[in-house]
């Protein structure tokens, strides 16, 4: 089987590496050339929760020969149309697609390479990108009871589906799910809230647990995300085992339980940075219309107002444009009860 890790940033760094480390043949497919040529000269570095360097193959999307039976999708949203277009003639009738991406991408893929050669997932893990060749795996993936959640979009339960988790087991277990979109709107949380304010305020993880304004911002998010997924026919499922429930503010205490659960899921990751940070740091184009727009595309289909998720947007791109400042200053534009502009 030819497996393919399209899109070797942070995350697929870090997979490329386990998986060949534990036995699997796979190239790294990657438009950074100098992360190519690092990843072939030196091997994959990983730091932080792990500490080894694995030597890889790597190549350019320019690079790719013949087909692939398997390809996990890493790049982001933004590039979708032109990597899906390049990789068609890479697929053979039988291969399968497996979207790792943030937000909710399986619709578009397959709109692109065909329903069935369409799988996805989540990744329950977290890296930041350091560098050509070098990834940090910013969480202790030991304490995980599975490291993926996957599935196919009609909730079936195939022999291809088991099949991708074998071979994400070549980096640690993966679950398949009969719920994959319910799975997606979860992790959707954990986009759009924490890592929707980590890029708009331009700070860590724990810059945002600590200051009161951004930790609330949170929870709004969190009650949008909520209510556009239940509205859409889907259910939240708990997020790294805990109950997500009450995002809904459906009783007086659920606020302040709320962001307890927030500091409790990141603080193990106080020093990390979310993906659109490091992308707009870059200088490069966010996911942020994919992810924090999606929810409030899909709200404006049931007439749910998503102001918090509306001013994310508003600000990153902002950003994105140098109209605004990569600053914890551009709190001002979130309007949270309780606190003075």
């Amino acid at each position: 089987m030819r497996v393919a890790i399209l899109g070797a940033g942070a995350m697929g760094t870090v997979l490329g590496a386990f998986m060949t480390k534990n036995g699997c043949k796979v190239d790294m497919i990657d438009s950074y050339t100098e992360h190519v040529k690092a990843l072939n000269e030196k091997g994959a570095k990983i730091i932080g929760f792990a500490d080894m360097t694995v030597p890889v193959s790597a190549l350019t999307p320019c690079q790719m020969e013949g087909t692939y039976d398997l390809v996990f999708l890493f790049t982001k949203q933004t590039t979708n149309e032109e990597v899906l277009r390049n990789l068609i003639p890479h697929l053979n009738a039988a291969s399968t697609v497996c979207t790792l991406q943030n937000g909710v991408p399986e619709v578009y893929v397959a709109e692109k390479v065909g329903g069935d050669r369409t799988v996805g997932g989540t990744v329950l893990w977290g890296a930041t990108f350091i560098g050509p060749g070098v990834s940090e795996l910013t969480q202790d993936i030991s304490r995980l009871a599975h490291l993926f959640e996957i599935g196919e979009i009609d909730g079936k339960i195939s022999g291809r589906i088991k099949k991708v988790a074998e071979i994400l087991g070549y980096m640690g277990p993966a679950e398949i799910s009969s719920e994959l979109m319910d799975s997606r709107w979860t992790k959707l949380v954990a986009n759009a809230c924490m890592s929707g304010m980590s890029a708009a305020c331009g700070c860590t993880f724990g810059e945002v647990l600590d200051n009161p304004k951004a930790r609330a911002c949170l929870c709004y998010i969190g009650n949008e995300v909520k209510k556009t997924c239940e509205a859409d026919g889907h259910k939240l499922h708990t997020l790294l085992n805990y109950d997500l429930t009450p995002l809904s503010f459906k009783k007086p205490e659920d606020f302040e339980v709320s962001q307890k659960m927030f500091i409790n899921i990141y603080n193990g990751l106080r020093s990390a940075k979310a993906s659109m940070l490091q992308d707009l740091e870059r200088g490069k184009k966010t996911e942020v219309n994919m992810l924090n727009g999606f929810v409030s595309d899909t709200a404006r289909k049931y007439g749910i107002a998503t102001p918090f998720c509306d001013t994310v947007v508003k600000v990153i791109t902002g950003i994105e444009s140098r109209h605004l400042p990569l600053s914890m200053d551009n709190l001002k534009y979130f309007k949270v009860p309780g606190f003075q502009e």
